[in-house]
């Protein structure tokens, strides 16, 4: 499966922050933002990306991934020229989606606390697999409706009048027909191609899958002043209570094989003296002990 890490927008909601640097590379404690999205896919599996931002962000972009070959990656870009939606992004890497199943993870949203990513992506064969999140304030995002059995019934963008109190995150998988539907797709009233539309329309066609993320798991959109603040809190937190860090894509590729020791040590050795570095080291170190 490939994946795409949707970059774009004008970032207004973060003003003045976002006239000094694009918000997926805000930081969020001691990563910039885009860091978390990334080491999602890495986790899941996925070795092939497609960054898509607007054309005055890439240029920072590139330099923070390159290519993505010291991590074991292959990254490439594509521009955004104006923001039309979260499904023209399936149009902008049409040619890097290609004949294969894809992932479009935002930017701006963190995942933390749950193992079920993985197995999902692995158990992916057609259709559309969306997540399903409870928050207090459904009306602010894509909302599932389940039957009393559990079966997805309507999604809504945005609802005024909520049908759930579940929320659709900025994580979707589909099979290679997306390209298709989100060709198909007339813009919304807001002038927008919609991924909820996408997202009804394999609905309609009985190929939609929507797994709800327990309890225990956290998901956070960075995209406001506030929700920034909150994010990076969370992640501080939760790295200085367990010493595990959260969003750090080296030790994700080194975890998920993309890496071998010799290359993540190298890869560490071109690092500034910083605690970034002690703790990929401490990583390492960790790994080159007799189990």
């Amino acid at each position: 499966m490939k994946g795409i890490i949707l970059a774009g927008g004008a970032g207004s909601r973060l003003y003045p922050l976002s006239l000094v640097a694009s918000k997926q590379l805000q930081p969020v404690y001691d990563k910039p933002m885009v860091y978390y999205p990334l080491t999602t896919l890495i986790e899941s599996g996925v070795r092939e990306f497609c960054l898509i931002s607007t054309p005055q962000d890439l240029p920072r972009f590139r330099q923070l991934f390159g290519d993505g070959s010291a991590w074991g990656l292959s990254i490439e870009y594509r521009e955004q020229p104006r923001p039309d939606g979260i499904a023209q992004a399936f149009l902008i890497a049409e040619s890097f989606i290609g004949r294969d199943p894809v992932a479009l993870i935002l930017g701006d949203n963190i995942f933390s606390g749950a193992d079920v990513f993985p197995g999902v992506f692995a158990d992916f064969k057609s259709g559309a697999t969306i997540f399903g999140y409870r928050v207090n304030d459904p009306e602010r995002y894509g909302v599932v409706e389940f039957d009393a059995s559990g079966k997805a019934i309507s999604i809504e963008e945005k609802p005024r009048q909520p049908r759930s109190s579940h929320a659709v995150p900025g994580l979707y998988l589909y099979d290679n027909e997306v390209v298709a539907i989100a060709r198909a797709l007339k813009p919304s009233a807001r002038g927008e191609l919609e991924i909820t539309d996408v997202n009804v329309e394999y609905l309609r066609r009985g190929a939609l899958r929507v797994c709800r993320l327990s309890r225990g798991f956290a998901w956070l959109d960075a995209g406001t002043s506030s929700s920034l603040h909150d994010a990076s809190a969370y992640v501080q937190t939760v790295e200085r209570r367990t010493g595990v860090k959260i969003g750090c894509p080296e030790e994700a590729a080194f975890r998920r094989g993309f890496l071998s020791l010799a290359a993540f040590e190298e890869l560490i050795g071109r690092l500034p003296k910083c605690e970034y570095r002690d703790y990929l080291t401490a990583v390492a170190g960790e790994a080159r002990r007799p189990a």
